[in-house]
């Protein structure tokens, strides 16, 4: 009885370790699938996202046709439109100074006063001599008024009678220059109070008060006024140069052409650009023999004050302007045992190398004469990772604003003179 019940519930224990097995085994089966299923899935999302991620994005710049105009620099300083040195023309001890360093002064301002005790000595003994001279002179005509009926009765001789002329004309001649020494006396006294020769801006002084000046080791020019607008500027021009703008001027005076109005630029010490634009104003009669250049003015706007005399500057002006030509950044050329070249994607999007030839260079600007062509996309920057033949997603980009293409081209300046 007892190993009959025995055997039914050992019979119940293993049919319900079956039945728990295969739900166990179901189970497993189940949980298997969704995770292949789902490891399935996530495995092809994330191939598609690593295969868009190695597309790297690149600007590209597509090459157009340019008038581009080449420049030429030429270092020269800047000058006053009109200098005017503050001299001491008279010798003396400075008592005064009667204006404000750096400021405006006007034509006719008292700047400056030497003593004048010693010239008004002058002037007096001047003045003094002119009375002895003008006594002198009444005497000879005295003198010559009573000659005169005698030699008529021939009462004295004739050489008497010449005699009181010639006295007469030697006092008149002694009242003259006792008048010129007057005037000369009072001009020199009048040189002690010194003025300003024009109107400009005044610069610091050479001389102080108590100082003597107008005679040699001492100071004679005690100041210096600079008139600022509109300001010269200086500089030279090498013959190589001189001789292809004058070229220029006569091939474009052979067509009965105009003459265009010179535009010339300025670029200051720091590299910014002046923002007037200027015109040639004048060109030295002969070239320099020492140096092989000739000297040549320009005159520029400043209205705001900016420049003052003795500056160094850069005048900019274009030489010549190439037509129809591919230009590229120079950042966008590496160069590799020699060669020159740029990073091309052609129209698969794909990287390809290519060597180029430059013909000049215009600022951050590189004009290409052979290796590249008008629609090509290059890229303005070129990557070390980026190898030939990848593939890469271009971005479309302009050239860069400040790249040194000026909308508007100017005429080559002309540095001949115009005859």
């Amino acid at each position: 009885m007892g190993t009959a019940m025995d055997r039914a519930q050992s019979r119940r224990i293993g049919d319900n370790r079956s039945k728990l097995q295969h739900a166990v085994l179901v189970g497993c089966c189940t949980a298997i699938g969704l995770l292949l299923l789902g490891s399935g899935v996530t495995g092809c999302s994330k191939g598609e996202e690593q295969k868009v991620a190695a597309i790297p994005e690149v600007p590209v710049l597509t090459i157009a046709a340019q008038n581009l105009p080449t420049y030429v620099d030429f270092v020269g300083q800047t000058k006053g439109a009109v200098e005017a040195d503050v001299r001491a023309r008279v010798d003396g001890v400075l008592l005064s100074m009667n204006f404000k360093e750096g400021t405006d002064v006007k034509e006719g301002d008292l700047l400056y006063t030497i003593d004048p005790a010693p010239l008004q000595a002058k002037l007096s003994e001047a003045k003094a001599g002119l009375v002895e001279a003008e006594t002198k002179l009444v005497k000879a005509d005295a003198d010559l008024g009573r000659m005169r009926p005698l030699a008529a009765m021939n009462a004295v001789s004739k050489r008497d009678l010449d005699t009181s002329i010639a006295q007469q004309g030697v006092a008149s001649s002694g009242v003259e220059a006792a008048k010129a020494n007057v005037e000369a006396a009072e001009i020199d006294l009048g040189y002690t109070n010194v003025k300003a020769p024009i109107s400009g801006i005044i610069g610091l002084t050479k001389a102080q008060i108590g100082e003597y000046v107008g005679k040699p080791p001492n100071a004679i020019v005690l100041n210096t006024i600079a008139q600022l607008d509109p300001m010269r500027v200086v500089f030279t021009v090498s013959e190589n140069d001189y001789l292809f703008f004058a070229r220029i001027r006569q091939a474009r005076e052979a067509r009965g052409e105009p003459a265009p109005k010179r535009v010339l630029e300025l670029v200051l010490s720091d590299g910014m650009p002046y923002p007037e634009k200027g015109e040639l104003l004048s060109v030295d009669s002969q070239v320099n023999t020492s140096t092989g250049a000739i000297t040549v003015e320009a005159i520029f706007p400043n209205p705001s004050k900016l420049l003052r005399p003795g500056q160094f500057a850069k005048v900019r002006a274009v030489k010549e302007s190439i037509s129809d030509a591919i230009v590229v950044p120079k950042k966008a050329i590496r160069e590799l045992q020699g060669l020159k070249q740029v990073l091309v994607v052609d129209k698969e999007d794909k990287v390809s190398v290519k060597t180029v030839t430059i013909q000049t260079e215009v600022g951050n600007l590189v004009v290409i004469s052979s290796g590249l062509a008008i629609g090509d996309r290059i890229i303005p920057e070129p990557q070390m990772r980026l190898a030939s033949g990848a593939v890469v997603k271009p971005i479309e980009q302009p050239l860069p604003a400040n790249a040194g293409v000026k909308p508007e081209v100017a005429a080559p300046v002309e540095t001949a003179p115009a005859n």
